[in-house]
C-alpha cells in the first residue's frame, strides 16, 4: 500500500515539475514584468514650487501712480523670492521679495510712450468693415515670478491710481473667456495680451454677441512675442455689439489675456474678471450689498440652445429671482438679464444649464470711465482663497461675501496688516454659513498696522466645509456708501495634488 501512495506522489512531483518547467518556457518567450511588485506608499501632494503672474495695468503710458500688491502666505518654509519686473525689461527688478506673509505694494512708474518705430503690425483676419484688427505693442505692464516659500499661497492685484483696487493679475493659459457689454453699449473695448515665457505665442480671438457667432471676424492669428505684451482696440471689430463674449485662445504658447471696457473719453475703464470656462452648473460669487439693479451677461457658446435657471444665493436662503420656469437662450449667443429684485442683496448667483454656459455681473460702480464694477463665474475656493491688499479707512471699507450654495459652510478668515517681519496678523475668526445661504463679513485692519493701509486677508475652507465660494467688495464708507470695486476670490494653493499611479504588468513583445 505505501509503494502504490509512493508512486503516486512521484508521479505528481513530477507532473508539477512539467507544469512549472512549461511555465517558465513560455515566461522566457514571453517575458512579464510587474511594473510593482508590493504596494509602495506614494506622495499624495507636492508644495507649490514656482508661480507667475502679469498685470496689464501697471506702468501703462497715461495712467501714472499704478501699483501692485502681493503676498505669499505665511508659515511657509524654506527660502523662496519674488520678482516684480517689467514685462520685456533686462534691468533691475522693481522689487525683490524674500519674506513670506509680508503685504508688499510697488508703485509703478508710467512708461514714456517712444516716438518711433510705432507703425502697427496688422493681424490678418479681416473684421466685418473690412478694417483689419491692429496690434500694437503696448509699454508697460509688470510680470511676477515667484519661486520656492514665496511661491506657495502668492497671490497678487493691480492698483489703480489714487489706491483704488482694479484687478487681480493672472497666470499665463491657453483659454479665457470675459463677457460683458458690448462696443455700443460701453464705447471702448481693448484686449492685452501678455506673454511671460521664451516661446511665441499665437493666438485667435472669437466673439460671440447678442446676435450670434460673430461672422467673418474672428480674429486669428495674432503673435505676442517672448517676454511683451500688445493690444488691440477691438471697437471696429465689435461695432454695433450691444452684448460680447469673448473667447481667446492660444493655439501656440501661452499668454495672458485682460480686457478693459471703458466709457466716454475717459482713460481707463473697468477691467473685465475672466470667467470660468464654460459648464452646465457655474457660481457667480461676490455680488455686494450695494443698490442697483443687477445685470447678468450669459454667453452659450455652442450651437445647441441653453435652458438655465437661476438660483440667488442670499442671507435669507436661495431662490429663483426669475421664477422657477427658467430662460431660454439660443445657441452661440449672448444674452442680458436685469435682476432688480435683486438690488441690495448680497450673496452669489447660480446658474444651471442644460448646455455649457459661462457669465458675469455687473453692479452699478466704480470709478470714472467704467460702465460698472463686475464679478464673473469662479471655482470655490480650493484650500485657501487670498487677496492681496484690502482698504479700511480713507473712505473705503473692505467685506467679504461668502455664500454656501449646497452644504453649509465653516471658514476661517484671518487679516494680514502690512509691517515688519511676518507682519501684523488678526487672531482669525471663525464663520458658519448655512447651506444654500451667503454671509458678509467686514474686514478690518489688524491690530498693530496703520489703520488706512493696505492689508491682506485669507480665506480657509476648515475640515468638514462645503464647497464655498467667495468675493471681495470695496464700498466707499458712509451711508449708502458707492460700490467701489468686485473682486472674485481665487484659489491660491500651497501644494499641488499629484495624479495616483496604479501598479501595471508590462509584456513586452506581445
Amino acid at each position: 500500500m505505501r509503494s502504490v501512495i509512493a508512486n503516486r506522489a512521484i508521479s505528481l512531483a513530477v507532473l508539477v515539475v512539467a507544469v512549472a518547467v512549461a511555465a517558465g518556457l513560455a515566461l522566457w518567450k514571453h517575458t512579464a514584468t510587474l511594473a510593482a511588485s508590493a504596494p509602495q506608499p506614494q506622495q499624495q501632494s507636492a508644495p507649490v514650487d514656482t508661480v507667475l503672474r502679469a498685470c496689464p495695468a501697471p506702468g501703462l503710458a497715461g495712467a501714472p501712480g499704478s501699483q501692485v500688491a502681493l503676498i505669499a502666505s505665511p508659515g511657509s518654509v524654506g527660502s523662496g523670492r519674488a520678482v516684480v519686473s517689467r514685462i520685456g525689461m533686462t534691468a533691475s527688478p522693481l522689487v525683490s521679495l524674500t519674506q513670506p506673509g509680508t503685504v508688499s505694494v510697488t508703485s509703478v512708474k508710467a512708461v514714456a510712450v517712444a516716438t518711433h518705430g510705432k507703425t502697427p503690425a496688422k493681424n490678418p483676419s479681416p473684421a466685418p468693415s473690412g478694417q483689419a484688427v491692429v496690434t500694437t505693442p503696448a509699454p508697460g505692464g509688470v510680470v511676477i515670478q515667484a519661486s520656492g516659500a514665496m511661491a506657495r499661497g502668492m497671490e497678487a492685484e493691480q492698483v489703480a491710481p489714487g489706491g483704488k483696487i482694479s484687478a487681480r493679475c493672472d497666470g499665463p493659459g491657453t483659454d479665457f473667456w470675459f463677457t460683458g457689454p458690448g462696443a455700443f453699449t460701453v464705447g471702448h473695448i481693448q484686449l492685452y495680451l501678455m506673454n511671460v515665457g521664451s516661446q511665441p505665442a499665437d493666438v485667435d480671438v472669437l466673439a460671440y454677441t447678442d446676435a450670434g457667432p460673430l461672422q467673418g471676424s474672428t480674429d486669428t492669428g495674432v503673435a505676442v512675442a517672448p517676454h511683451s505684451m500688445v493690444t488691440q482696440s477691438l471697437d471696429k471689430m465689435l461695432h454695433g455689439t450691444r452684448l460680447v463674449a469673448l473667447n481667446v485662445r492660444a493655439s501656440v504658447g501661452q499668454v495672458v489675456a485682460a480686457v478693459e471696457a471703458t466709457t466716454g473719453r475717459a482713460r481707463s475703464g473697468a477691467w473685465l474678471p475672466a470667467s470660468g470656462p464654460p459648464g452646465t452648473r457655474i457660481i457667480i460669487p461676490g455680488m455686494p450689498p450695494t443698490a442697483g439693479t443687477r445685470q447678468l451677461f450669459v454667453a452659450v457658446p455652442g450651437t445647441q440652445d441653453a435652458h438655465i435657471t437661476l438660483s440667488a444665493v442670499t442671507d435669507k436662503g436661495s431662490y429663483h429671482p426669475t421664477g422657477g420656469a427658467g430662460l431660454d437662450i439660443p445657441g452661440g449667443s449672448v444674452v442680458q438679464v436685469s435682476l432688480t429684485s435683486l438690488s441690495g442683496l448680497f450673496g452669489a448667483l447660480e446658474i444651471s444649464s442644460s448646455v455649457p454656459v459661462t457669465a458675469s455681473l455687473m453692479t452699478p460702480g466704480g470709478p470714472k470711465g467704467t460702465p460698472g464694477t463686475f464679478t464673473a463665474a469662479a471655482p470655490a475656493v480650493q484650500e485657501q482663497g487670498v487677496v492681496a491688499v484690502n482698504q479700511d479707512g480713507r473712505g473705503a471699507v473692505s467685506s467679504l461675501v461668502l455664500s454656501a450654495p449646497w452644504r453649509g459652510a465653516r471658514v476661517r478668515v484671518t487679516e494680514i496688516g502690512a509691517g515688519s517681519g511676518h507682519g501684523q496678523a488678526a487672531p482669525g475668526s471663525v464663520l458658519t454659513i448655512p447651506a444654500q445661504h451667503s454671509a458678509l463679513q467686514q474686514l478690518t485692519t489688524p491690530a498693530g498696522a496703520h489703520r488706512g493701509s493696505g492689508f491682506a486677508v485669507i480665506i480657509t475652507p476648515l475640515p468638514g466645509s462645503g464647497p464655498v465660494y467667495a468675493g471681495r467688495v470695496v464700498i466707499s464708507s458712509g451711508k449708502g456708501g458707492a460700490l467701489q470695486s468686485v473682486l472674485p476670490v481665487s484659489s491660491a494653493l500651497t501644494v499641488v495634488r499629484l495624479p495616483r499611479v496604479q501598479d501595471t504588468v508590462v509584456t513586452p513583445g506581445g
